[in-house]
């Protein structure tokens, strides 16, 4: 039997991290809609706390660092007037660091992200954020169709639990994994541990 690969390995394309320091870091919807209520993710705090270091790693080497977070209606999820849509105090933005709103999932849909990574003249970047099966994924994907280089932290990601559309659950990790191994088929270098520095 053979060992499964991606579509990169097939290729022989260059699965090695950037280097942050010539890589712009894109922090997906790190809210605190993440943390309490109808969206809290299983593995929120790890993520963040894995995230923080990467930030803090970013901030060191001089990368590009840009803020996403998502903007909901007035009084809904992701209230941006609100604590429950504000990004969590641990990776609160800095003076000169970009902060982006998105209202789809997508971070280029309907933002300057793109202009604004142009703009950087970087072709490498980082994603960590939230859900790993939604925005991260979605971000990643377009990344690609825009000739970005992506790379993303697993370990700065989480998702929640789905319903399996057979009556059942998928554990939040199960989704998590597999988002991942979809995104490393084609769209992106999937960092783990401490690989990225």
């Amino acid at each position: 039997m053979t060992t499964a690969k991606t579509l990169l390995q097939l290729a022989g394309a260059d699965l090695n991290p950037p280097r942050l320091g010539d890589a712009a870091l894109v922090l997906i919807d790190i809210q605190n809609e993440y943390l309490a209520g109808p969206l809290a993710l299983p593995d929120a705090r790890p993520a963040i706390a894995r995230a923080a270091v990467l930030l803090a790693r970013a901030r060191e080497s001089g990368a590009a660092i840009i803020h996403i977070a998502h903007r909901g209606k007035a009084g809904s999820l992701f209230d941006r007037g609100t604590e429950r849509g504000a990004i969590v105090a641990e990776l609160s933005p800095r003076a000169g660091e970009l902060v982006i709103e998105k209202e789809l999932p997508n971070a280029f849909a309907g933002t300057d992200l793109q202009a604004r990574l142009v703009a950087t003249d970087r072709k490498n970047i980082v994603l960590a954020g939230f859900m790993t099966h939604m925005c991260v994924s979605s971000t990643a994907r377009a990344a690609l169709d825009l000739g970005f280089r992506t790379t993303i932290d697993a370990d700065a990601c989480a998702t929640r639990d789905l319903p399996d559309g057979l009556g059942g659950t998928l554990d939040a990790r199960t989704i998590h994994e597999v988002a991942l191994a979809e995104l490393s088929d084609r769209f992106a270098i999937i960092a783990r541990g401490d690989a990225l520095k």
